[in-house]
């Protein structure tokens, strides 16, 4: 499989091409004259614009999905033959097609993304009837009451993990072994069920989580920068993001909380930790398409680019 689709590439080539001239024409002071700063610094806007380009094409999926969510909420006409969540469906499926046609996703990322939007799909169907959430709105496309659009945004996580993945090279020291991240990953994903019937485990699923992960460091390959972190922290981060993304969503009507139901409000930071969980169970899918590999894969792939 190619490492980048051909936007993505001609993202890289552009990075390279900029730090190549900056590195040309910068000054060789052996003293580290002052001159040798703006060259430094030059570097790192160039390496920071690609993480943003990066992350910004990671999040395609999730961004254009709420993006029509916002407008739809503004603008849709309460009079629409089209019901707004049928709209919604299509409009979803729209984007995912658009971006296979136009090879802004590969193949593989897409098999990730359909079992994202099954595993979602089951979980929105049991928490909406035991009322956790609700949606609005009328429509023939839907399952016992699910929009069929809501698959689709378990489908955005998805679409933005698998291709973080892959655009930064991550790559890891210490990752755990796969099959004790799968069976964590499993008691997470049973707990979002049983624990409207006994014992809400979650706390221990936290502990779980950082004993797991506690010595695992990610490394990330922006172009030619290369930086590590905490992969516990990263998954905070992550999880961070979604909560603000999920308050957009909530806004625009995709679907509303029960303190929601007399007009919108913040979405309960509690909510975090239940992204983080939710974060667990998306990067172990993940990872058993995509085996987390070591940080001397990055060298040996750097070595092969112009």
């Amino acid at each position: 499989m190619a490492r980048f689709t051909p936007l993505e590439q001609r993202i890289d080539e552009w990075a390279h091409r900029r730090l190549d001239r900056v590195r040309d024409g910068g000054p060789q002071h052996p003293h580290g004259s002052s001159r040798v700063q703006p060259q430094r610094l030059r570097t790192w806007a160039i390496e920071f614009t690609v993480f943003v380009l990066k992350q910004a094409w990671a999040c395609v999926f999730g961004g254009a999905l709420l993006t029509v969510l916002v407008l739809t909420r503004l603008w849709y006409p309460e009079s629409a033959a089209l019901a707004r969540n049928d709209f919604l469906v299509f409009a979803a499926l729209a984007i995912q097609v658009l971006m296979v046609v136009f090879k802004l996703e590969t193949l593989r990322e897409l098999r990730v993304i359909i079992l994202f939007h099954i595993v979602g799909t089951v979980m929105e169907i049991f928490k909406t009837d035991a009322g956790s959430w609700t949606y609005e709105g009328d429509g023939v496309l839907h399952i016992f009451g699910v929009p069929l659009y809501s698959g689709f945004m378990y489908a955005a996580v998805g679409s933005y993990m698998v291709r973080v993945f892959r655009l930064f090279e991550l790559r890891f020291d210490r990752y755990p072994r796969r099959w004790i991240t799968a069976i964590l990953a499993t008691l997470i994903y049973v707990n979002f069920f049983s624990h409207h019937f006994i014992v809400d485990v979650r706390w221990f699923l936290f502990v779980a989580i950082a004993v797991v992960w506690w010595r695992t460091v990610m490394h990330v390959r922006v172009s030619r920068a290369r930086f590590r972190m905490p992969i516990l922290v990263s998954f905070v981060l992550v999880a961070v993001f979604i909560w603000i993304a999920e308050n957009v969503a909530t806004w625009s009507n995709a679907w509303v909380y029960p303190n929601q139901s007399e007009g919108w409000e913040l979405v309960s930071i509690a909510k975090l930790g239940s992204w983080l969980l939710l974060m667990i169970v998306s990067v172990v899918l993940v990872t058993w398409v995509e085996k987390p590999q070591p940080p001397e894969a990055i060298a040996e792939n750097a070595t092969a680019q112009p």
